[in-house]
């Protein structure tokens, strides 16, 4: 299976939430650089992150664009979740947010081997109202 094929089909997965396609999917020594929290490497360690981005942050995923190269995977993705107010802050807890994110795999024998994940979690919270939009000074102001 194509590399892109394995990481479109873990994001299949996040949406789903029946992560069982991981342990084909990525390396026995995967490392995901974007997780907030020390993970164990390999399919096991993935699974426990991408639960709690299904089930606590109930995250869902709309793939803006994909593509890949010999060594790497790129995907940009939309991601549709709900606030938590330990993670996004006090009152961000049950509201809907959106935010963009774009995840690069790094591929070794057509399996994914890394993750590195940039999201906009700024702006995501700024949507559930846990910090103010950013004003740039006018010319006047500056």
């Amino acid at each position: 299976m194509p590399a892109l094929s394995r990481a479109l089909a873990v994001f299949d997965a996040i949406n789903s939430g029946d992560f069982s396609v991981l342990d084909e999917a990525v390396t026995a020594d995967f490392v995901d650089h974007g997780s907030p929290v020390p993970l164990p490497p390999g399919p096991e360690g993935y699974r426990q992150i991408l639960t709690v981005v299904h089930d606590v942050l109930q995250i869902r995923y709309t793939i803006e664009d994909a593509f890949e190269t010999d060594a790497r995977v790129v995907i940009r993705a939309v991601a549709h979740g709900v606030g938590v107010d330990p993670i996004h802050g006090q009152g961000a807890g049950g509201r809907a947010y959106s935010m963009p994110t774009v995840h690069i795999y790094r591929v070794e024998d057509d399996r994914l081997a890394e993750h590195w994940g940039v999201r906009d979690e700024f702006g995501a919270r700024v949507q559930l109202g846990t910090v103010r939009a950013p004003t740039f000074p006018t010319p006047e102001t500056a």
